[in-house]
């Protein structure tokens, strides 16, 4: 028999806090009542979990197959000793770029399904995680605007977004992993994104989007922004207020997301697993 489930919604055009479950334990019914509910809600929270590794990525699991089991997104070194803000090294740069609205994998050949992410330890205040919904977004704007859209591309390259954070990628001090920081060829993403699953339609944005197809750059920038400023605006945003033990997953096709900023001084140790993509449905026109 399922575990019941106690869904809250979020004060939000998506999202739900679930409680009732422990997802360490959770059975095939369980798992489809749940599968269903993230469906819905795009981002489901899961207050008390404290998983530990091999229950975060078997979690992960459930919704197919892994871009990564596990990465630290952390302030502190593995040798456990905290990074200096001041010394701005590779990871740093990685962090302060993750505060911009963005999409998991928009740069690489396919596209993120989703992550998992939970919270190990958290600063006294800031270092939320936000998240908007790119299908209410897609349904808020005007007609004329909806058929524009409809017709756009833009490439997308974690070099490009953090280029313009000053952090020359290609000269890296080596303490990042390189994670998408590729030389291939960047791939070309429709800006209205159909779910695979729902049906529903969204915008694929972000920091990630640039130079779309038959705009010159400075119009397709002041474009994009001006969606993700449309966007990522209640009531279709959401920042999570992490305790420890806290886990969250979300449905990267229809939501952006982005981190915000905390005292440096405090630890912040959180940990992601990346669900991979459906080529069939995540792959880009071009990569």
């Amino acid at each position: 028999m399922a575990t019941r489930l106690e869904i809250k919604p979020l004060d939000a055009t998506f999202g739900a806090v679930v409680t009732g479950i422990k997802l360490a334990e959770i059975d095939e019914a369980t798992w489809r009542e749940l599968h269903a509910t993230w469906l819905k809600y795009a981002l489901l929270v899961f207050p008390g979990q404290f998983l530990k590794r091999d229950q975060q990525i078997a979690f992960a699991k459930h919704f197919g197959p892994l871009e990564f089991e596990m990465a630290a997104i952390s302030n502190v070194k593995s040798d456990g000793t905290l990074r200096i803000e001041k010394d701005n090294d590779d990871v740093m740069k990685i962090l302060k770029g993750n505060m911009g609205w963005h999409a998991d994998s928009t740069y690489m050949p396919v596209q993120a399904k989703g992550a998992v992410f939970s919270a190990e330890e958290v600063p006294t205040v800031g270092g939320q995680t936000g998240w908007a919904d790119m299908r209410a977004a897609y349904d808020a704007l005007d007609d004329a605007r909806r058929a524009r859209v409809e017709t756009l591309q833009a490439y997308h390259s974690l070099h490009y977004s953090q280029s313009k954070l000053g952090h020359e990628t290609r000269k890296s001090d080596g303490e990042y992993s390189g994670y998408g920081l590729h030389n291939g060829p960047i791939p070309l993403r429709p800006l209205v994104k159909t779910h695979p699953e729902t049906g529903r339609k969204s915008l694929l944005i972000g920091r990630h989007a640039h130079d779309i197809p038959g705009m010159d750059r400075e119009e397709s920038q002041s474009f994009l922004e001006e969606l993700v400023d449309f966007a990522c605006r209640p009531p279709r945003i959401y920042h999570h207020d992490w305790a420890a033990g806290d886990a969250v997953v979300w449905d990267n096709r229809c939501l952006l997301h982005q981190a915000t900023p905390w005292d440096m001084t405090q630890r912040r140790i959180m940990w992601h697993s990346r669900i991979a993509g459906d080529p069939a449905s995540e792959s880009a026109l071009a990569a």
